[in-house]
């Protein structure tokens, strides 16, 4: 469905220490990285798939990056304990808690989520829509 999400970020380097062990946690791997083409950006993906990117840069115009208030990438989870993982590896890394991992029934029954913002404050999630092992699908 998407061919990349982008999001604006300051420091690569700070960047860089955020996202990488966030992206590694999740299956991911930096794609590309490039601080020498006037400005900064990286890209991370699946391993096996070329698609979707989920790239940081900093803006075309050069100017400050600036997160909005409902903007958000969610990052998918297989299990709930990715999610718990995920989220407190956020936070040791610098990341701003949004709300702690646990369910969200509002949006669906086995929806299990975390929220955190990352240095430059963009908002992010980390979601799992599996159901509990063990319990029946819903």
């Amino acid at each position: 469905m998407f061919s990349h999400v982008t999001i604006g970020i300051s420091d690569l380097d700070r960047s860089r220490a955020f996202y990488r062990p966030l992206t590694e946690a999740l299956g991911l791997v930096e794609k590309f990285h490039t601080p020498d083409i006037g400005r900064f950006w990286a890209g991370y993906v699946h391993p096996d798939h070329p698609r979707p990117l989920f790239i940081i840069t900093q803006p075309w115009d050069m100017g400050t990056p600036a997160p909005g208030n409902g903007p958000m990438v969610a990052f998918l989870a297989e299990t709930r304990a990715k999610v718990d993982e995920v989220h407190a590896l956020a936070l040791a890394l610098g990341g701003a808690d949004e709300g702690p991992p646990g369910l969200r029934t509002h949006y669906h029954a086995d929806y299990y989520g975390a929220y955190f913002r990352d240095p430059d404050g963009n908002k992010l999630c980390v979601v799992c829509h599996a159901p509990e092992p063990g319990n029946a699908e819903t």
